[in-house]
């Protein structure tokens, strides 16, 4: 770890909208021989759960990335849990995304919250296509209710929190004729098996990250996985920073290419990539939506950002211990 300390850079980002909980988003990143690696475990997470956040941003910094195949990436916006009123100008950040994903079952909030939240998005953005996500905020009555109330809808993210659960939520859904996927995120990144959510047919999709999955050749192989098993995939960040965000726009953009037909591409699920939006400032130039897609090129950190945007010295020991921490369970 003496090296890697060496090579390593804490910053410390504004954002633009509070989100989960906090107004600054802190990252360690690592000028490694093969590249730029992240380390950015959110903070209550323990030193066992960080080893693979850890490994991610090992994995980019000394092995690099995979080889691309494909230039951009189609991503999709999100919408914090804001009042209805403000959702407008949170999609201003995402020009020509075709694809939404709500936060929704904030704590505090109501069902009637979430609905308007969703019918902003609808008026600001007609025919978007909407996902949302409770982050396991839901029983699954209540993840009934919400499904009939807000669809329609692509896919609900983790309507609850344990797998048993996901699995009631989607046989229900079935059997009451409602045709609204469910997405397993924590289910998956989170659970010591993540097989387990294929093997009980408990989601439709699976929302995989880069970061807590343990990189990008993890999440190639895991998708690969559940593809096998029918499961359809998006690929989604942690709240990265744009060197973290190398990481996300790889792990699609180095996915197998399945042509239709007529020989073109199938492009991948739209991506939960674009959360750069939700900084005021990062540690490189920021990478511009085109008409909904992102260039998958990486991009390294410009030296003056890092100056600018460095943690305390205070915040820069305690990420040193937490890294020092993380590597134990490696």
């Amino acid at each position: 770890m003496d090296d890697v300390l060496d090579r390593a850079h804490v910053v410390s980002l504004p954002l633009a909208v509070r989100f989960r909980g906090i107004d600054y988003r802190e990252a360690l990143l690592i000028d490694g021989p093969a590249g730029w690696g992240e380390f950015a475990p959110f903070l209550e997470y323990g030193a066992e759960e960080s080893a693979q956040w850890l490994r991610a941003g090992l994995e980019a910094a000394y092995l690099g990335l995979p080889k691309l195949n494909r230039d951009t990436v189609e991503v999709n916006a999100t919408v914090p849990a804001v009042p209805a009123s403000e959702v407008p100008a949170v999609l201003d950040l995402y020009p020509g995304c075709r694809v939404v994903k709500v936060k929704v079952a904030d704590r505090g909030q109501t069902l009637a919250d979430d609905v308007a939240r969703v019918q902003a998005v609808r008026d600001a953005r007609p025919g978007a296509v909407i996902r949302v996500d409770a982050n396991g905020g839901w029983t699954v009555d209540e993840a009934i209710a919400a499904a009939k109330a807000l669809m329609p809808l692509d896919y609900l993210e983790q309507p609850c929190a344990t797998v048993e659960e996901l699995q009631q939520v989607r046989q229900q859904l079935m059997r009451s004729g409602l045709f609204v996927r469910v997405a397993a995120d924590e289910s998956i990144r989170k659970a010591k098996d993540p097989y387990r959510v294929a093997q009980l047919q408990a989601a439709d999709v699976a929302v995989v990250k880069p970061a807590p999955l343990g990189g990008v050749r993890n999440v190639l192989e895991l998708t690969r996985e559940l593809r096998a098993k029918h499961m359809d995939v998006t690929v989604a960040s942690a709240l990265d920073t744009a060197v973290g965000m190398n990481m996300g726009l790889a792990a699609v953009a180095a996915l197998p290419v399945i042509a239709d037909d007529e020989d073109i591409d199938v492009a991948p699920a739209a991506a939960g990539l674009a959360t750069g939006s939700l900084f005021v400032e990062d540690v490189a130039e920021p990478r511009h939506i085109v008409d909904g897609h992102l260039p998958a090129a990486p991009i390294a950190p410009d030296p003056a950002r890092l100056g600018a945007l460095a943690a305390s010295p205070a915040r820069r020991d305690w990420w040193f211990d937490r890294v020092r921490a993380a590597a134990e369970f490696i």
